[in-house]
């Protein structure tokens, strides 16, 4: 597609940062009692703070293909982490390229699969011979399998491996996979670049000696300088700096995605003791437990007393004791300080390129993470605010400069259209998010409510098969339905904002449950895709 000339009138360009598995809380200006982030907190000084942003689905590759096409999960088909977004999906950056702009994508992608393990999903069993080949599943397959391992660790063992451009709508990338010192991709070619073999330094075998006993952490023996927060700040300062160099008069959105703060918890050098844990605040939860807590939470109980969690190593949800919850709430400042520290570069970076008074920066993350909440650690499908709600700052130099918090209730899906609109250009047809570009003052203005999706792999928390559960979150109150269950949750998050009492077979709630089923129903009927268009009246 050829691009468009270049408009006589300037066009914004875009920083977007997103972290992976932080929970809005986690920055000093969110009201964290202990963490500072003072250059990520300057975004919020002079913009905007959402207050009420929720995530489309409280995993990584559903949430990053919703934010990349402003669609849910139902509509983009990655309904979990595993199912690679389709090269046929269209995205917010395709738009803004064929619209004039330059895109660069610089760390973690996750829009496909890279561990290469095997699914833990199988088809049903049948009495009858099932189809196979092209027949097996509902849709075709829409590309060959090789188009969707660029992120799979196998492809980047070739040293001849280049990742074909554009990826979905990138036309610069410096990709970097997995998380804390395990990052792979183009991060560990420039690591050997440098002189260093990395598997001497990767891992806990290489780890230096401390006394935590927080799972999964360890003391990394890379040093900060070539830490891979470090290594995306480097290239992100670089692609700015070359931007101004050779093409000063095209805009530009560059997403800057960091793979930290996510587990493995290994905060280099300095930021591993940054913050002490017996000086970090426990969330409210953990010395509280629920009222009628919902069957989740007891079998997480259970799998910690009978000793049957895998806690080593995965992704998967599990019960700690204070000590590590508290080791872990440190690791994970140690490694948001870092961040922190990674984003001042940047910003510095674009005032001393004058790049500042034309750029609009964007900070979010993927999903939350549990941090002690009700005794959990991780991830998995129990919608509390810790795992579902994520930061969202929104800075525009054509804004007003002073300080704007917003109670909107927005969505990862929302961010696409929000782009497109600012740069001037439409979205496609199938975008389910809405625009807030417009709306960056403190009003309540928007949608009354916000869906989460969650359609897990595994087969966890108790249930026969894996679980689904959808969220329906509104001003006062959060209500989870789960798939094949008679029970569920509800939470009035402006009364009980630990949400401790489930309140789902109250009877003086009935009343209140069936306003919010229909709601719900409402919403999801507003959420059946629209596209594509059709294409005659009949």
């Amino acid at each position: 597609m050829t691009k468009p000339p270049p408009s006589s009138t300037k066009r914004p360009n875009f920083l977007f940062i997103i972290t992976d598995q932080q929970r809005a809380d986690y920055l000093g200006c969110m009201g964290h009692p202990q963490l500072k982030t003072p250059h990520i907190d300057s975004i919020a000084e002079t913009g905007t703070r959402f207050n009420r942003f929720y995530v489309a689905n409280p995993v990584c590759m559903p949430n990053r293909a919703s934010l990349m096409t402003g669609r849910m999960p139902r509509s983009h088909g990655v309904r979990s982490n595993g199912i690679p977004l389709s090269v046929r999906s269209n995205t917010f950056v395709d738009v803004l390229s064929a619209g004039g702009y330059r895109t660069a994508l610089i760390g973690k992608s996750h829009l496909q699969n890279f561990t290469g393990i095997a699914p833990a999903q199988k088809p049903p069993t049948a009495d009858l011979p099932a189809p196979t080949g092209v027949l097996a599943q509902a849709l075709r397959p829409d590309a060959p399998q090789e188009d969707y391992a660029h992120e799979a660790p196998q492809s980047w063992e070739r040293d001849d491996f280049e990742l074909p451009l554009p990826f979905y709508g990138f036309e610069y990338v410096r990709l970097c996979t997995a998380h804390g010192d395990r990052v792979g991709g183009d991060y560990l070619r420039w690591v050997r670049a440098q002189g260093v073999d990395p598997s001497t330094l990767v891992g806990p075998k290489n780890g230096l000696a401390h006394d935590y006993e927080c799972p999964q952490a360890w003391r990394t023996a890379i040093p900060e300088a070539l830490y891979p927060t470090n290594y995306i700040a480097g290239q992100t300062v670089r692609y700015l700096e070359e931007h101004q160099q050779t093409t000063p008069d095209d805009p530009f959105f560059l997403m800057m995605s960091l793979p930290d703060p996510h587990h493995p918890f290994t905060p280099p050098g300095r930021y591993w003791d940054m913050y002490d844990p017996d000086e970090v605040e426990l969330p409210a939860s953990f010395h509280t437990l629920s009222d009628n807590p919902p069957p989740t939470l007891a079998w997480a109980m259970n799998e910690r007393v009978e000793g049957k969690v895998t806690r080593d190593a995965g992704q998967f949800l599990f019960v700690v004791n204070e000590r590590e919850a508290r080791e872990a709430i440190a690791l994970t400042c140690g490694m948001l300080a870092l961040i922190d520290d990674a984003v001042g570069n940047v910003l510095n970076t674009l005032q001393r390129l004058n790049l500042d008074e034309n750029t609009v920066v964007v900070f979010t993350s993927d999903h939350g993470d549990f941090l002690g909440d009700h005794r959990l650690l991780l991830k998995g499908p129990i919608h509390r605010q810790s795992l579902v709600r994520v930061p969202c700052l929104w800075r525009d130099p054509m804004a007003p400069t002073a300080s704007t918090q917003s109670d909107r209730l927005s969505s990862t899906v929302d961010l696409a259209p929000s782009i497109l609109e600012r740069a001037g250009l439409a979205p496609y047809q199938g975008m389910q998010g809405q625009s807030f570009a417009g709306e960056l003052g403190p009003t309540h203005e928007g949608p009354d409510c916000v869906i989460i999706e969650d359609d897990q792999q595994r087969t966890v928390l108790g249930f026969d098969s894996s679980p689904r559960v959808h969220t329906l979150i509104t001003r006062h109150w959060r209500m989870s339905i789960y798939d094949n269950t008679d029970w569920g949750e509800l939470y009035n998050l402006s009364n009980d904002p630990n949400e401790l009492c489930n309140l789902w077979d109250d009877q003086a709630h009935r009343a209140q449950k069936g306003e919010l089923m229909e709601m719900f129903l409402r919403r999801q009927i507003a959420l059946v895709d629209r596209s594509p268009l059709p294409s005659a009246l009949a």
